[in-house]
């Protein structure tokens, strides 16, 4: 398929109203998920000149973003600054501070408004009534910086975000930083599974995911650039689990398994992962999926959420 069949596809799919005007069945609408899932998969989601990107459509569609709260938004953003926004401010300035193109679209003072508002969200008496387990910790500058950049506006980007860290992982920012260290361990035990010896080589040297993999699996690789193979990269995040993101990063230490067994120093390679390359990282992660016993694969798929 060209790019802009691709393109034309997705749009159709997207559609919420069937060829000949008549809403979708619900088997419809599953159906035409499942579609769009495997297309992100085998395809990508395609950027066509001329016309607008469909990636925030789709994220919103996986998110299940149907509706935007702007009174809300608008009150938690009159509130002003958090009792977070010293560490807030210590972290936005330098927030994928070498990618111009991210600079260029995304200024330091949306980043500080969107998680300033975020903080009163989960501060506030509803939230706090449920006994909400997190706050700010460094680290969501990062997770927010993709949807800054990929929706349209503040208010899509501030409800996706909310959606993703309160459903998506809230256990990757509890103070303790809890589901982080859970998905470091899981990296370990898979890598022992699909690469013993790989495993064993970063092993003899101390090198436990705690030590290399820290930033990629707390950022689900957002702190690799280029922005552009991020986007790709949650693209199939979202569309499929971002529990997948710990065999996205072991796939880049597949990628690299040569350079990383002759080297007397396996730690000077991993201190700086190669530019992320989305594509090939997919296609490693969807074959790994098969070599993880069922038991890990159902603790891998929890543990951003529920421990």
């Amino acid at each position: 398929m060209t790019k802009l069949e691709v393109y034309d596809t997705l749009s159709s799919l997207l559609n919420p109203l069937a060829l000949g005007g008549k809403h979708r069945s619900t088997a419809e609408i599953s159906d035409g998920l499942k579609k769009i899932r495997r297309m992100v998969l085998t395809e990508g989601i395609p950027d066509v000149s001329g016309k607008p990107s469909l990636r925030s459509k789709i994220w919103k569609l996986m998110l299940k973003v149907d509706n935007l709260n702007a009174e809300d938004y608008l009150r938690w953003v009159s509130m002003g600054p958090s009792s977070d926004s010293h560490k807030i401010k210590n972290d936005t300035f330098r927030t994928l501070a070498t990618d111009t193109q991210f600079k260029g679209k995304v200024k330091e003072d949306m980043l500080i408004r969107l998680l300033e508002a975020f903080v009163w969200k989960i501060t506030s008496s509803e939230l706090e009534d449920e006994g909400q387990p997190f706050k700010y910790v460094q680290g969501m500058n990062v997770l927010s910086a993709p949807f800054l950049y990929a929706m349209p506006s503040q208010l899509e980007a501030f409800a996706c975000f909310s959606t993703f860290i309160e459903n998506g992982c809230p256990l990757y920012v509890q103070p303790s930083l809890k589901g982080v260290h859970e998905g470091l361990k899981l990296l370990d035990r898979c890598l022992e599974i699909v690469d013993p010896e790989l495993y064993d080589k970063l092993a003899e040297k101390n090198l436990k995911a705690e030590i290399y993999a820290f930033p990629s699996v707390m950022t689900l690789c957002a702190c690799t650039p280029p922005l552009e193979e991020v986007l790709k990269l949650w693209d199939f995040l979202l569309a499929f689990g971002i529990h997948l993101n710990v065999l996205c990063v072991i796939a880049q230490l597949l990628l690299i398994r040569q350079e990383l067994m002759d080297s007397p120093s396996p730690m000077k390679i991993l201190r700086t992962f190669p530019p992320l390359d989305a594509r090939p990282v997919i296609g490693v992660t969807v074959a790994l999926v098969k070599d993880i016993p069922e038991d890990l694969y159902r603790e891998l798929v929890i543990h951003p959420y529920s421990s």
